[in-house]
């Protein structure tokens, strides 16, 4: 019996998927199916029974689940003390991002990380991209996400999106074709959304020699934003991941040339990481 076994079994028991459960603590669906189905060969019981919404455990798969959750326990009280007698912080981690990293990319990682580490208590502090900066350098927390970090940077990207233009599905350009360029987009009646950084529609429109000379609402989310479109007050640029499911009243169309803005976790600088947050960024590297 081994600890990748019934850590299997705690991820499937609370996701109810092999798929949302391999994902969780980063091994392959078939890996988990296997690594599972041998630990039921060893016992000579079922622990595992599949059904139309998904899989369930057994009777006594749910015994096993309550020592294997006792287990893990045990396993992290031996790495806390551990740590303490190394004389290294051990029992939680400071993350700060601004909003739309906490809305889109961080919540699987930050769920895979409590999955492996449960006794690690995670502190997650939203702010705007440039707080993140200060709060890293001041040391107020353990790491941090860095929007467009430098290239000298030590960072570890966790993603990357692309600048799209957002229009009502009646709008004259929205009816033209699937690429916009910036210079005709900023010439419209616009809804500025910030998404909590200092990089966003105006500031990139200003970059590019151009400016929003028809600002109709500025807003901070940017879910109103999209609505606003929605309504027809104006056009937008928003980061692509934040865009909803439901597009009913909107057109998406492509910036041309494009542009994009990329994610990178990035420590505090000048001191030693704490165990925990060399945990994360560990997760982080063998994700990529």
């Amino acid at each position: 019996m081994k600890l990748t076994q019934l850590r299997g079994l705690i991820a499937i028991a609370e996701s109810g998927s092999i798929t949302a459960a391999a994902a969780a603590i980063g091994v392959t669906q078939s890996g988990l199916s296997q690594a599972l189905a041998t630990l039921e060969e060893s016992l000579g019981v079922k622990l595992l029974v599949r059904k139309a919404n998904g899989i369930e455990l057994t009777a006594f798969g749910e015994r096993v689940l309550e020592h294997a959750r006792a287990a893990f326990t045990h396993v992290e009280a031996i790495r806390r003390e551990a740590a303490i007698a190394a004389g290294e912080p051990f029992g939680a981690l400071r993350i700060a991002a601004f909003p739309s990293v906490f809305a889109t990319f961080l919540p699987p990682l930050l769920r895979r990380f409590r999955t492996l580490h449960p006794d690690i208590d995670v502190i997650a502090l939203e702010t705007d991209d440039q707080e993140v900066e200060i709060w890293l350098d001041e040391g107020s927390v353990d790491i941090g996400v860095v929007l467009n970090p430098p290239p000298e940077r030590n960072t570890i990207t966790i993603g990357r999106d692309a600048w799209v233009c957002v229009l009502p599905s009646s709008h004259r350009l929205a009816r033209r074709g699937s690429s916009v360029s910036f210079a005709e987009l900023t010439a419209e009646p616009f809804v500025l959304a910030t998404g909590g950084c200092h990089i966003h529609a105006r500031t990139l429109a200003e970059h590019a020699g151009l400016s929003l000379t028809n600002i109709r609402m500025e807003v901070r989310d940017w879910t109103s934003a999209i609505a606003l479109v929605r309504e027809g007050v104006g056009v937008g640029l928003a980061p692509e991941s934040t865009l909803p499911e439901n597009r009913k009243g909107l057109r998406v169309a492509r910036l041309d040339p494009p542009l994009y803005r990329e994610f990178g976790l990035a420590a505090a600088p000048g001191r030693t990481p704490s165990r925990a947050a060399r945990l994360f960024m560990d997760l982080l590297q063998a994700k990529r």
